[in-house]
């Protein structure tokens, strides 16, 4: 079974709450668990930031949801009661979702602060495809929607990103790779080099692992089309080039792909420690870093300071 929709928890938050009495959040999170049966696995799945397991985070919103529905009252902060209407809903047996929720004019009010309006019945659908649009459209939390949207902008990015750097020379994604190591937090800022390419022996650069240079990362860059396959092959060559050099890490760089068997033979290597990483990764890392981007716009999500509210809060 997969993760319940926030809606899907409706019935099962009010279960937890029908005997009328003042419930605690670990009250209705084993409620939860117990209704649907969640497993070890499911609770572990995390948003895309992974900040927060999925489950819980629906629950928070179904939380609210109820809230300003008035179908339950919180008496103190993080216990929870059932209210009349909330108990007169429970007891009829109706399918609880959005629908129903926004009979309820404060449930109406809080969706149109939220610059939602809320309808006040469901709309007509016809069709089975815009029965899937409509379930889409309400299955998400707001936290997920803005997380899948960040994602989804990212993974723009990086496609431009990508392209960016395979219009580029090769030498010029040689150097751009040792600075992104840099980036990272490897070597001084002068510490990394570019080998000549008449005279590499198959190493593209060398940085320093730490500031101190104990040790050296050896480095093969290759700037290949990104629908491209680095073979098995050209890490043997590699792993050939870094002991040729006494070297123990290595990093094997490329805006392309690698084969299952040129990662299968890279992670057997026990004596030479050599990293693969393909060109959706270097531009995972290039966006992490804020290496070759620029902030466009900031969104600042934020929560109640709950120790602001605390007995020596103030």
């Amino acid at each position: 079974m997969a993760v319940p929709k926030y809606f899907e928890m409706y019935h099962s938050f009010l279960r937890a709450l029908s005997d009328r009495k003042v419930h605690t959040l670990k009250d209705i999170k084993e409620q939860v668990i117990r209704d649907f049966e969640l497993t070890e696995e499911e609770m572990a799945q995390m948003l895309p930031s992974g900040r927060q397991p999925v489950w819980l985070n629906r629950l928070g919103w179904c939380r609210t949801y109820l809230k300003k529905a008035g179908l339950i009252e919180s008496p103190k902060r993080a216990e929870f009661r059932i209210t009349e209407e909330g108990e007169r809903l429970f007891k009829s047996g109706e399918v609880i979702d959005d629908s129903v929720l926004e009979r309820y004019p404060s449930f109406q009010e809080f969706k149109r602060r939220e610059g939602e309006p809320a309808p006040s019945h469901p709309p007509a659908l016809t069709g089975k495809k815009k029965e899937a649009k409509r379930e889409d459209a309400v299955s998400e939390t707001p936290q997920e929607i803005l997380e899948r949207a960040h994602a989804e902008i990212n993974s723009k990015l990086a496609d431009e990103l990508l392209s960016a750097v395979c219009e580029q020379t090769p030498e010029f994604f040689e150097k751009m790779v040792v600075r992104l190591l840099k980036a990272l937090g490897y070597g001084e800022p002068a510490a990394g080099t570019v080998t000549q390419s008449s005279r590499d022996e198959g190493i593209d650069g060398i940085i320093y692992e730490d500031k101190l240079g104990f040790n050296l990362i050896y480095i093969q860059a290759k700037k290949w089309a990104p629908d491209t396959t680095v073979g098995r092959l050209e890490i043997q060559k590699f792993v050939g080039a870094l002991a040729g050099q006494g070297a123990t890490k290595g990093l094997f760089i490329t805006t392309a792909q690698f084969s299952k068997d040129a990662a299968a033979y890279a992670k057997k290597q026990h004596t030479t420690k050599v990293i693969l990483v393909d060109g959706r990764r270097l531009t995972e890392l290039m966006i992490e870093y804020d290496f070759g981007v620029t902030t466009e716009y900031v969104y600042k999500i934020k929560k109640m300071d709950t120790d602001f509210f605390g007995d020596e809060g103030i």
